[in-house]
Order: C-alpha cells, then structure tokens, then sequence
C-alpha cells in the first residue's frame, strides 16, 4: 500500500503557500501525511511550485519522498502521472495536499472495498482521497484520450464508498475555506 500526495500547486487563490498553514500546530501538508502514514509503507509527495518550500517538513517523516514535477504549470494531471510512475505497490491513495482533515477510518474503510477505484462520499458528493490498484498506471499513462484523473475515473467506473467524514469535501483554496478548517478542527476536539 502506498500514497500520493499532490502538492505542485502555485496556491493562487489563496496568495501564500496553504501547504505551509497551521493547523493546530501542524502544516496542512502534515495533517494530509497523517492520514494515511499508519497505512502506507511509502509516501511520494509530488512538488513543483513549492518544493523548497515544504522539503525541511517532508524530511521528518521516513516514510514520505519528494518527487520533483518539473511540470507542474501543465495542472494537475501531470502531477498525477508523476507520482503513478514511482508506485511500485499494489495499491495506492491518491490525494490532493490541501485535504488535511481527511479521517484515518476514512483510509481504513477504504482499504476493506476490494474494487480498481474506489472514491469516498459524503452525503452524496464524491470527494477525496481516491483508491486505486496500480496495475491501471499503465492504462493511465497510455490512455490520451483522458485530460484528467476524474475522466479515466468515470471512463473505468468506480466503487463508491459512503463515510462518515467530511473532512473528503474540505480542501483549501481560499482564506475562507482555511477558516472552516479550523473551525472544523475546533468542534473535533
């Protein structure tokens, strides 16, 4: 079992590097590796735009590798191929760096639906991390017909999974999405 993490983004939207907020004394990068550290025998954490940035944060944690998306301007995707091309495990999540209150029982439930993909939901939204077997990255990275993840995601199917766990809608992409994060963290305690 291994993890992606995707964290290439320039943070736009949000003017500072999200990767880099506190949470409860914690990055959001950090509270994304938590998640699913306890599962994973290896985490790639794919930059770009802020490598530097969060390398000295990656650094504490052995099982995570910084793989470097030289590009990352040409959007997500490519961050995707980037780390599906260093999976060498059976399964794999997949999750973007600005989920960090994704529920480790979410991962945990994941992990008992034997299906190719499988994608939570939370009152009938599909949100992230996604499942994956990995022997689809070969069909991935040949298929040109995709554009995006979510394309090759609804061209196979998937399983769904329904949680109990909101924290698989809470990404941040503005100071507004930051702040119910926090307040989420908050009414958690």
């Amino acid at each position: 079992m291994e993890g992606i993490i995707l964290a290439g983004g320039l943070s736009t939207r949000l003017g500072t590097n999200k990767l880099l907020l506190n949470i409860n004394g914690s990055t959001v990068i950090e509270r994304c590796i938590c998640g699913m550290r306890d599962l994973c025998s290896r985490i790639i954490v794919v930059g770009g735009h802020s490598s530097k940035d969060i390398k000295h944060i990656l650094n504490k944690y052995p099982k995570v590798e910084l793989i470097d998306n030289p590009n990352y301007l040409d959007g997500m995707f490519s961050s995707v191929k980037m780390g599906f091309s260093h999976i060498v495990g059976e399964r794999v999540f997949l999750i973007p760096g600005d989920y960090p209150v994704v529920d480790k029982q979410t991962y945990i439930d994941m992990l008992k639906i034997d299906e190719d993909i499988v994608i939570p939901t939370y009152n009938g939204r599909k949100g992230h991390p996604l499942l994956m077997k990995s022997y689809l990255i070969e069909e991935l990275s040949k298929d040109h017909t995709c554009k995006t993840l979510r394309d090759f995601t609804t061209k196979k199917g998937f399983a769904s999974i329904n949680v109990t766990d909101p924290g698989i809608l809470m990404d941040i992409d503005t100071i507004e999405d930051y702040k119910k994060v926090l307040m989420y963290f908050q009414t958690k305690d």
